[in-house]
């Protein structure tokens, strides 16, 4: 990162290319304070991270504009919930070269410029006040809607494409720039112009990109793949060379399949994405993370390249959920706490990719190997979501936290709750609030401490689970890091209590020295009481 006088950059810029795509952003923090900084940086990483694996059947305009409407709504609803108000503000400026086409995006008042002969055209649109040229009416994170510009053009060998934050177009003419770039002036050198033409008041952040086209790709057919969606799913059909043996758990769209003596999962998209471009949507986006987690929390999973009909590919792991183990038994102390760390760091795997999962619980989670040592496997993505991007119930309400019910987003602090049930789950085959309808909105009331449903419970880690499952966000554990570290440091976790619970619960001890004090005050005063009569 760089630094202008004396404190961080608020610019932030990237690129990656691959074959004959390249991926170019620039974006400007909106203030100098932290959060803005933190918005520009994510916003990079996060576009040049998605668009390389972008879903196959996203046109380059697409996928720009989808990737830029979830880190709008996850900027904001991070910054609503961390602040109380829009801090994580942000520009944007993104172009794809495909080939021999350019595709471009912007929000804000960075700037998209093409140099070709000479001659600068502006590709971006400059959203700001008309009268207040330094006040954005439009910024990623500023609200939870946003209209991004989208724009393409052909390009040519020889052209010119040039990025840059508005520091360096407020302090040089669109004529200015055009002349440096026909002179071949490097990004640098345009830079440091635009800073001597600054003044101590007009000083800011500048940042530039140039992408100097020597000579184009051949624009490659785009895969748009017309994939068809199959009504009907039946055994012994053949899909892409896999033979349908058995559809799981009574769900008509996931299928046992094999093809070359191998056994692998099919998952189909639903019957509604037939005709409804949201549940195709929802399928596409499930499928792309499936594909793009290759971790070994989760299972491996890809699609073919000659499919023909909707669907991805999930390898075959013969294992039972952990629902179904806990039919038999209840987890052993080591296998809970095994589980509890698998749980946390999944999870914050997920949240690399600014990802929370959305729906843990044991039908999620399966279990490999014996009853001496158990792995685990964190299966069905299709509730991940951005994080802070979903306020509605999503999920099972039974493993929902508290503040779900009250249109709270989707957050670290929601999915520690859904790991603690299940962990409570797991010691005690038990919920700690009882089964919640979907419909219900529950009260809660302080659980049962597991250690009263299994005696084989120690206390360091039935604080740890209360204090995951806690009734007020505020109480439980604010990160993952936290959690992971008391499950891996047993003598550092305090005992935990709900606020309510009685003295005689949380303390017995001190209950009962309390209870004698008192009522040694009170025989010794009932005794001065009789003795001075």
């Amino acid at each position: 990162m760089a630094y202008e006088d004396g404190h961080p950059s608020s610019d932030a810029f990237g690129t990656k290319s691959w074959g004959e795509t390249l991926v170019a952003v620039l974006a400007d923090g909106a203030g100098l304070c932290l959060p803005a900084r933190e918005a520009a940086q994510r916003t990079v990483q996060s576009l040049l991270v998605n668009y390389q694996a972008k879903p196959r059947s996203w046109s380059p305009p697409r996928a720009l504009e989808e990737f830029t409407q979830l880190l709008n709504r996850t900027l904001y609803q991070e910054s609503m919930a961390r602040f109380d108000r829009p801090e994580m503000v942000s520009t944007l400026a993104a172009i794809v070269i495909e080939g021999d086409r350019l595709y471009g995006i912007n929000v804000g008042d960075s700037r998209v410029c093409l140099s070709r002969n000479g001659t600068t055209s502006i590709l971006s649109e400059d959203h700001v006040d008309t009268d207040r040229t330094n006040v954005l009416t439009r910024a990623l994170g500023m609200s939870l809607e946003i209209t991004p510009h989208l724009f393409d053009t052909q390009i040519r060998d020889g052209d010119i494409v040039f990025l840059c934050s508005d520091g360096v177009s407020n302090h040089l003419t669109t004529d200015a720039i055009s002349n440096s770039l026909r002179d071949r002036n490097s990004a640098r050198s345009i830079v440091k112009t635009a800073r001597g033409n600054a003044t101590a008041e007009t000083m800011d952040d500048m940042s530039a990109i140039i992408l100097d086209i020597v000579r184009t790709g051949r624009l490659r057919t785009m895969n748009e793949r017309n994939l068809t969606i199959p009504n009907t799913l039946s055994k012994g059909e053949i899909i892409d060379g896999y033979e349908l043996v058995r559809p799981f758990h009574h769900a008509d769209r996931v299928w046992l399949a094999e093809k070359d003596n191998q056994r692998v999962v099919l998952k189909f998209a639903p019957h509604e994405a037939i005709d409804s471009e949201a549940h195709l949507n929802a399928f596409t986006r499930e499928t792309w993370n499936a594909t793009r987690l290759t971790s070994d929390f989760f299972i491996r999973s890809h699609e073919p390249l000659d499919q023909t009909a909707r669907y991805y590919v999930m390898a075959f792991v013969d294992a039972p959920n952990l629902n179904t183990v806990l039919r038999e038994r209840l987890l052993s102390v080591d296998s809970t706490v095994a589980l509890g760390r698998f749980l946390t760091e999944a999870a914050g795997h997920l949240l690399r990719y600014d990802l929370v999962h959305g729906d843990i619980k044991p039908e999620n989670i399966l279990c490999v190997g014996d009853y001496a040592k158990l792995d685990f496997k964190l299966v069905d993505l299709g509730s991940a979501a951005e994080i802070f991007s979903v306020t509605s119930r999503a999920g099972t309400p039974s493993y929902l936290a508290p503040e779900r019910f009250h249109d709270a987003p989707v957050s670290e602090r929601t999915e520690i709750f859904a790991i603690g049930v299940t962990l409570y789950q797991a010691l005690t085959n038990t919920l700690p609030y009882g089964e919640i309808e979907r419909y219900q909105t529950p009260v809660f009331h302080a659980a049962k401490r597991p250690s009263k449903l299994n005696p084989n419970v120690p206390p360091w880690l039935e604080a740890v689970v209360l204090h995951a499952i806690a009734i007020d966000h505020e109480r439980r554990y604010q990160n993952f890091s936290e959690l992971v570290y008391n499950l891996n440091h047993p003598d550092k976790v305090e005992p935990y209590f709900e606020k309510n619970v009685p003295l005689l619960e949380r303390n017995p001890l001190r209950f009962y020295k309390t209870a004698f004090y008192l009522l040694l005050f009170i025989s010794l005063w009932l005794l001065f009481k009789l003795t001075t009569r």
